[in-house]
């Protein structure tokens, strides 16, 4: 419970933009670095506890938050990488996207838990939490990346040949005109996958791996909590629901500003 606050209260104050500073970004990720202590114990009395044996809401809002933040510096590479000039690396980038995204994320979760080891080293084995986490990274950079590819091509050429001709270097270019245009016109869609990743966490069941509803229905498996299983469903529900509500709602007030700015 403890790990799920903290989770939850750094990503509350990344959401603040008015308070976005270096030292903002360096303290929610000394919280949430806590947060995943706190949850694998082996301190300060705690017992040690195996990440596979991790679960419930914890679990949840850990992939959903690594999932989510992780993958997004490396969407944006792929996307500029699929929109550049250079034709090696504009194919490595869309042939990345179009295998990641023409597969189910059931199918990445299983490669990543079973099939990744096979091709380590002999006694190499990474830790499963290390593993679901890395598969669901590269799926959502690879839907975000397109969400983003989108918004890079709605910035006018014009403008990015005005930069040119004023003599800016590329990657100048595109952090100071190109992506913060890009940004304002992604911010629907780009949280629309940040939902549905949190949705999906619910698919590393199939790894053995018990998050907020998998561990419902690991505790239906008992006699005593199987008459409660209607009580069960709609607690479940109403936390994914406020959770995605809120990023909803977050991404609206978003919206108002920048259209706010643009005005």
């Amino acid at each position: 419970m403890v790990a799920s606050i903290l989770m939850v209260g750094a990503c509350i104050a990344i959401s603040q933009r008015q308070i976005w500073r270096p030292s903002t970004f360096i303290v929610a990720g000394l919280v949430l670095t806590g947060s995943v202590a706190l949850m694998v114990g082996g301190f300060a009395g705690l017992s040690h506890v195996p990440t596979e044996r991790l679960g419930g809401l914890s679990l949840t809002l850990l992939l959903a938050i690594l999932g989510n933040i992780l993958s997004l510096p490396l969407a944006v590479l792929l996307a500029l990488g699929r929109t550049s000039d250079l034709p090696f690396i504009r194919t490595v980038c869309t042939g990345f996207i179009e295998i990641i995204r023409g597969v189910p994320l059931i199918t990445v979760l299983f490669m990543a838990s079973f099939m990744f080891p096979l091709f380590m080293p002999s006694g190499t084995n990474p830790d499963v939490l290390l593993r679901v986490a890395a598969g669901i990274i590269l799926f959502s950079a690879a839907y975000q990346a397109e969400v983003i590819r989108g918004g890079i091509n709605s910035v006018p050429k014009g403008q990015i040949e005005a930069a040119q001709a004023l003599g800016m270097g590329y990657w100048l270019i595109q952090t100071r005109i190109v992506l913060p245009q890009a940004f304002r016109v992604v911010v629907p869609p780009l949280v629309n996958s940040f939902i549905a990743i949190f949705k999906d966490t619910s698919l590393v069941t199939i790894v053995s791996m018990y998050e907020l509803f998998g561990s419902l229905r690991l505790a239906l498996g008992d006699p005593e909590w199987r008459a409660f299983y209607i009580e069960g469903f709609i607690f479940v529900a109403l936390i994914y629901w406020v959770f995605c509500s809120a990023m909803s709602s977050y991404a609206r007030g978003l919206e108002r500003d920048f259209a706010v700015a643009r005005r």
